[in-house]
């Protein structure tokens, strides 16, 4: 059970338009398909020193205390709150500069790598939602850990990809439907509401 809320809440943090969600559409948009993919593989490569860096952490802080582990939660709780806010105020999401000219495919990792790297909402979706799905008390929480992480970045480069190559197949209709985006925006939102909700009710 523990293993499909991870993977759901994966999904709905994901699939959230943001910046990284944007450069894969503005490469596929612009430069197409295979450019898509590989800005999709960037940015997930930008998620590697997040995960380094958290689990590391982590791996002491969850032993700590009760009270270390509601900072956490909360901190998430609050997250996701913001994260609704921010997916409904934020109207230009899925905008697209179309003057892109055509770039190498080291250029387009270097762009993906930072956007992921220097994106906050990973290093806080680590360290708020990472330790609500292992035990410390288990041996192994440690590998645990480095697989959700895994999971994470595999489930990242798939919906990346997706985003990605969708834009290139139908590049006029992806910003030409205000209304799809702002129903999008709005679903996104109650996921975030939703799930932020459970956070708040649920035990360790």
């Amino acid at each position: 059970m523990g293993s499909i809320a991870f993977l759901l809440t994966t999904l709905v943090v994901v699939a959230t338009p943001g910046t990284g969600v944007v450069y894969t559409l503005a490469a596929g948009l612009s430069r197409g398909r295979r450019a898509s993919v590989v800005a999709a593989f960037a940015c997930t490569l930008g998620i590697v020193p997040h995960v380094v860096a958290t689990v590391t952490g982590l791996a002491a802080l969850l032993n700590a205390s009760a009270a270390a582990f509601q900072v956490l939660k909360y901190a998430g709780v609050a997250y996701l709150l913001y994260m609704a806010w921010a997916t409904v105020r934020d109207k230009e999401a899925i905008a697209v500069d179309e003057r892109g000219t055509p770039s190498s495919a080291g250029r387009v990792i270097v762009r993906g790598v930072l956007i992921n790297l220097l994106n906050p909402k990973l290093t806080i979706f680590f360290f708020a939602f990472l330790p609500q799905f292992v035990d410390p008390a288990r041996p192994h929480a440690l590998p645990r850990m480095l697989a959700l992480s895994g999971v994470f970045m595999l489930v990242t480069f798939v919906v990346f990809a997706a985003y990605g190559v969708l834009a290139a197949s139908v590049r006029g209709h992806v910003i030409s439907r205000p209304r799809v985006m702002a129903w999008l925006r709005r679903s996104f939102a109650g996921s975030f509401v939703a799930l932020g909700a459970k956070l708040a009710l649920s035990g360790r």
